[in-house]
């Protein structure tokens, strides 16, 4: 056996019954806890406008309307619509896994554009710190996705490839070495790429590294530009790695995956943001020409 067999318990430890604390809740949890960090160093900074004291509250608010329902939902609505017809409480069954970033996406989108108004703060000063933290949150949660050895990537020859017995819909515990290798031998199980890594560093810290840059930048104090900047960069990152991940089961024109198809509408709600902010910059600009 040449190549890598997935062998990693998603459970840090039971607490007691079906309860139990899993590297996929830890991950998230580093996600928000990383989040609720950088935007209290901003917020003292006069950067962010929720004052320090609640800062913690709105990132928690955020994680449980935005990103667990606004995925779950997304997830439902977006890959799983016809488990969702079968049966409704399908939405509600959170512990068989289904979270979309897409939908997370919009949920955060919808959660701060009610938080915004209903605590009179900036939408584009909420939506540009955010979209640096959203970025960490990706690449945590795509982490996750390999410690449970979901969403991998296509059949590859290359050496750093994986065999994931979930393929064969087993899971940790369930299986030991002779057992991988027969079915490797039958061609059963075939290697391939860890995907789940390659999505944590293009569409996770790669970003949030260029997002730091643009910050410093008079393009990045520009209202609604790092915002624009997170959609087009994180969905070109998207596009990029959706051709190494295994693609859902509906593929447009022979090569759109789902996940490629929804981030040309980010690339796409990008553009309309940098347009209508532009547009808004110019009429600003008349008003000060015409007032002087």
């Amino acid at each position: 056996m040449t190549h890598y067999i997935h062998n990693i318990n998603p459970i840090v430890f039971e607490i007691g019954g079906p309860l139990a604390v899993r590297w996929y809740g830890i991950s998230y949890l580093l996600g928000f806890l990383a989040a609720i960090l950088l935007l209290r160093r901003w917020s003292k900074k006069g950067e962010f406008e929720v004052p320090v004291p609640e800062v913690s509250n709105f990132v928690v608010m955020l994680a449980f309307f935005g990103v667990f329902l606004g995925g779950r939902i997304g997830y439902v609505l977006l890959y799983s619509f016809g488990s969702f017809l079968e049966n409704p409480l399908y939405l509600f069954k959170v512990w068989e896994g289904g979270m979309a970033s897409h939908g997370g996406l919009v949920g955060v989108i919808l959660f701060m554009l009610w938080y915004a108004k209903r605590h009179k703060h900036s939408f584009w000063n909420l939506s540009d710190n955010m979209a640096y933290t959203a970025s960490l949150g990706f690449a945590f949660g795509r982490l996750a996705n390999f410690v449970n050895g979901e969403l991998w990537g296509r059949i590859t020859t290359v050496k750093w490839g994986i065999i994931f017995p979930q393929e064969a819909g087993l899971h940790y515990g369930q299986y030991d070495l002779p057992m991988i290798e027969k079915m490797v031998a039958a061609g059963k199980l075939l290697p391939r790429h860890p995907s789940q890594l390659y999505q944590a560093f293009a569409e996770g810290f790669l970003v949030f590294g260029i997002m730091l840059l643009l910050r410093r930048t008079a393009w990045g104090k520009r209202p609604g530009a790092l915002s624009a900047s997170f959609l087009a960069l994180y969905a070109l990152a998207r596009i990029g790695m959706e051709f190494f991940r295994e693609p859902d089961s509906t593929i447009y024109f022979g090569w759109l995956t789902k996940g490629q198809l929804y981030s040309i509408l980010m690339v796409l709600g990008a553009a309309i943001i940098i347009y209508k902010q532009r547009l808004a910059g110019t009429e600003r600009e008349q008003r000060i020409y015409k007032s002087n």
